[in-house]
């Protein structure tokens, strides 16, 4: 190949194909798998909600199962199932009941760390969840701080439920 046959433009774009594959190359090296169990304390009614619909379609009860349904959330996360164990981020975002018949929520939360360890770190978490199947799988589809370039999966576990009050605590 006679390099000087290939123009400026060119010439650049290969280049920067090139960097960008030793920059993604050296940011493969250093991540690391980290596994962690955390569980968001979800209050849907009440004074203390910390889920509330923001908006849906108009003439229908606003609720998970009906479709176009809009939430956001502010949920604290903590490490252990009871709400009085130590919070360590909060669950903050939005849920729309996406599918006609109510099974699936689009999901958008990002967690934001609030713990020593991890204070200020961010992940974000996206994609759909059934939300009527016990365990749930989204996807980690970035990171900041002590997260960054996060990538993979969480599962959400109903693991209390309580519709009378309105609460449940999903790992």
């Amino acid at each position: 190949m006679d390099w000087r046959a290939i123009t400026l433009p060119t010439k650049l774009s290969l280049l920067l194909l090139l960097a960008m594959f030793i920059c993604s190359q050296s940011e493969t090296a250093q991540l690391k798998e980290t596994n962690m169990i955390l569980h968001f304390q979800d209050w849907s009614a009440g004074a203390n909600a910390t889920v509330v619909p923001v908006t849906g379609i108009p003439g229908h009860l606003w609720s998970f199962a009906d479709f176009g349904t809009i939430f956001c959330t502010d949920d604290p996360i903590t490490e252990g199932l009871e709400g009085s164990s130590a919070q360590i981020a909060r669950a903050q975002g939005i849920y729309v009941t996406s599918a006609l018949d109510g099974s699936n929520t689009h999901v958008l939360i990002s967690i934001v760390f609030t713990n020593k360890e991890y204070n200020g770190s961010t992940l974000e978490i996206q994609g759909s969840s059934r939300q009527f199947e016990k365990v749930r799988e989204v996807a980690v589809v970035a990171g900041t701080g002590k997260f960054r370039y996060a990538r993979g999966f969480a599962t959400f576990e109903t693991v209390y439920l309580d519709m009378t009050i309105a609460y449940a605590v999903i790992r």
